[in-house]
This record gives structure tokens, sequence and C-alpha cells, in this order.
């Protein structure tokens, strides 16, 4: 008699492995990242035009208006007896700020000048508050901006 060999092929030793409960468990999680993603609103871009290192050699010919974000978010324009206070509350889009500043670059535009704006900003106030003052200054299209420490009292 002869023995008939049989050939084991090399798939049949390799476990399979059903992978369609996997696929679907992925895209339950895609789903469910997807549903529960919060969506902030997006940041204006700001085209803004930093100081340079050195100081430039003529003083700028209109007077730069300055912004004082203090520690607790409240915004204030001007310095000593001239500040006038703006928005404090969480209003993001900050309108009395957002119409001062308009009817500055208005000025400044009759004028013939370019606006410039100077912002000072506590150490201990939120970020996002500077960014809601640099979105109002996009708004209304001021592109110069510098940061200072400086504060008369």
């Amino acid at each position: 008699m002869a023995r008939h060999k049989h050939s084991e092929s090399a798939e049949e030793d390799l476990p399979k492995l059903d992978i369609s409960s996997l696929i679907d468990a992925t895209f339950l999680l895609l789903i469910y990242f997807l549903v529960t993603t919060t969506i902030q609103p997006r940041e204006q871009d700001v085209p803004m035009t930093l100081p340079a290192a050195a100081p430039s050699e003529k003083p700028p010919e209109i007077e730069p208006k300055l912004i004082k974000i203090d520690a607790s978010g409240a915004i204030f324009v001007g310095t000593g007896a001239a500040q006038l206070a703006m928005d404090a509350d969480d209003n993001r889009s900050v309108p009395l700020l957002f119409a001062d500043l308009q009817a500055y670059s208005d000025l400044a535009k009759s004028s013939g000048q370019e606006a410039l704006v100077q912002i000072y900003v506590d150490g201990s106030a939120r970020q996002q508050r500077v960014i809601d003052v640099l979105n109002a200054l996009a708004g209304v299209g001021i592109t110069k901006v510098t940061f200072t420490d400086l504060v008369d009292p």
C-alpha cells in the first residue's frame, strides 16, 4: 500500500484574525471624538508690525494710544487722569474698546498718519484677554503695535 502524503499548506497553519470588530470599534471612537470635540471660535490673523530692535530715529507723528490690561482682565485706555475704563467683563468682542480704536484709526487716517498702539499687560492677566485686544486691533486695521512695560501711574 502506498501512503499518500497529505501536503499541508502553509496557509492552514496561520491563524486567521477577524478584524471587522476592530474596524467597528475604531469608527465608533472616531465618531465619539468628533461629536464630543468643542469647536472654539477661530482667532483672526493678526498681521502686526512689531517694533525693530533699534528705536527709530524720528518719533511718531501721531500720539500713540496706550491700552492697559490689568490682572482682572479689565481694559483701560490712556494714562494718568485721562485713563478711561473700557471693557471689564469677560465679553470677548470688547465693544467699547473696538469703538474707541475705530475712532482713533479714523483720526489717524484722516490726518494721513498711521495709528500706533502700545499695550501694557499686567503679569498675571489672562493671555486670552491679550488676544481679544489684538483681535480688536486687527478688526479696525491697526497693524503697528508694541508691548511696553512702562506706564505712568
